[in-house]
């Protein structure tokens, strides 16, 4: 029976002694070593009680089997949820109770910590270190290196990646098959992946960029991959005479160039370079181009939908915009209020339908509604333009969402924790630019009458409740918030007061 994601991407290379993942320390994994253990971990799913449908939820730190594990799930017909491995106990239990998942893996390191998270939830919990001990390993030692796939189709979920708008709690993207095969298929071809290839991969695997963006596209080219479990300037720049291609964020190229043993003949043979999740400064296309004489190719993607536009390989990558929307995937400019399709040069908000974008936010029927038209056009929340030549600019965003680094920071979260504070009237959370993350986090507190905020305790407050990624690099005190005429906060404005806080940075 077919399983469409597992017989392209991983069942394809069945019996290759071909290499696939290369580590740092020159450890190596074949096609068909890899294969073998995703097949041991799928045993072992199936042995802790998972069917086809259920959810895995995973907070592992990233490797060889956290990678295999991602497999093992596909092949035994499982939704995978991976978690970012920042989130603290408690964020981590709303993901593992509102999606229902019947099993979490977690670090050993953190099973005490999130062994009431399960229990709370009614999900098992076995772990799975970086070394690849724990008691998940153990359970699929020794057993069968084949597994009969499950049948799945197109249709059936795949995935779920929780995503964090504005209001509310983080809603549950589903990916079917479909979504995650069309799109890595689309981007291999456009981007010209082959199984010549060997890719930099120093990307978390917790979400789109690494997992189903790098990881799919090198598995549907049957290329390589150098696999890093994070990103280390001396090792990055160790590694690169190996490779042919790199993704990454806006950080790694910032910290390459800030690094003078990064040549133009360090990056000579390399034949691209991928740049997404946040957006990249014009200057820095410009410094990279002048260092290297080469171009940066950037696109624009999302949670919801994977990757919905790409500069293009051949021909002109324009800094400051993120190319053309891919073959099979459909953009266009609306006005917000209407709805109403606006001309060409204006702007408006974006939205995209195409095989990629998924099926609708778990268990949220109206949130599902309010943003997915029954068209088939999704409602992005960014706002953007298509110019002359066809290229999309993205402009700015109509929710106050903050990309910090790649990572997603949704900016009520954090102002509900500071509410709470002692001498804390009310704050605002805002994104700034920084040189290094593209835009960082920056609290505005207002104090209570006759008191004031102490922050060195609720920097600490903070540090225990919030994945760090979310922590505000800075806190300011402010007499009060700027509003409009309906008291509503004008956070553009305080973007604009506060613009130059890491100038320096």
């Amino acid at each position: 029976m077919a399983n469409p994601l597992y017989d392209r991407l991983f069942g394809a290379h069945a019996g290759k002694s071909t290499p696939f993942l290369l580590l740092a320390d020159g450890q190596s994994l074949s096609h068909a070593e890899f294969l073998a253990m995703a097949s041991r971990f799928a045993h072992a799913l199936i042995a802790a009680g998972l069917e086809p449908g259920d959810r895995l939820a995973v907070q592992i730190e990233k490797s060889p089997e956290a990678l295999a594990l991602y497999a093992a799930a596909v092949q035994a017909g499982v939704i995978f949820l991976p978690l970012n491995t920042g989130y603290t106990a408690d964020e981590v239990s709303y993901f593992v109770e509102n999606s229902g998942a019947k099993l979490l893996v977690c670090d050993p390191a953190r099973a005490e910590a999130l062994g009431p998270v399960a229990s709370a939830a009614d999900a098992a919990l076995l772990t799975l270190g970086a070394d690849g001990d724990g008691s998940f390993a153990e359970s699929a030692a020794g057993l069968p290196n084949a597994f009969d796939t499950v049948a799945r189709g197109e249709d059936d979920l795949a995935a779920f990646l929780y995503t964090s708008g504005t209001t509310g709690r983080s809603k549950g993207a589903m990916l079917s098959q479909a979504n995650l095969l069309s799109n890595c298929l689309t981007l291999a071809d456009e981007w010209r992946f082959t199984a010549e290839d060997i890719l930099l991969h120093a990307l978390p695997i917790f979400h789109t960029h690494g997992l189903f963006v790098a990881t799919n596209v090198t598995l549907a080219a049957g290329g390589a991959m150098i696999f890093l479990p994070k990103f280390d300037l001396d090792v990055i720049l160790e590694q690169m005479p190996r490779v042919t291609t790199m993704m990454g964020v806006p950080t790694f190229y910032t910290r390459l160039l800030g690094d003078p043993r990064f040549t133009a003949e360090a990056a000579a043979h390399m034949r691209l370079f991928i740049s997404g999740s946040a957006p990249l400064l014009a200057e820095t296309h410009r410094q990279f181009e002048g260092r290297t004489g080469q171009r940066i190719l950037e696109r624009y993607g999302m949670t919801e939908t994977n990757m919905n536009t790409s500069n293009p390989y051949d021909g002109d990558r324009r800094a400051g915009t993120v190319g053309f929307p891919l073959p099979g995937v459909e953009l266009r400019i609306t006005d917000p209020g209407s709805g109403s399709e606006l001309p060409q040069g204006e702007i408006g908000q974006i939205e995209v339908r195409g095989p990629n974008v998924f099926k609708g936010y778990w268990e949220m029927p109206e949130k599902t509604a309010a943003e997915l038209r029954e068209n088939g056009f999704f409602i992005t929340g960014d706002l953007g333009m298509v110019d002359s030549d066809g290229y999309v600019s993205i402009v700015g965003r109509g929710k106050d969402l903050i990309i910090s680094g790649g990572y997603n920071i949704y900016p009520k979260e954090i102002e509900a924790l500071l509410d709470d504070q002692p001498g804390v009237l009310e704050s605002a959370v805002i994104g700034v630019p920084h040189a290094d993350f593209g835009e960082t986090v920056l609290a505005v507190l207002v104090p209570e009458p006759g008191a004031g905020p102490d922050i060195a305790a609720i920097e600490a407050e903070v540090s225990t409740k919030l994945a760090r990624f979310k922590h505000p690099r800075r806190m300011v005190v402010a007499e009060s918030l700027p509003r409009n005429t309906m008291g509503k906060v004008q956070k553009n404005v305080l973007r604009d007061a506060y613009k130059d806080a890491f100038a320096e940075s």
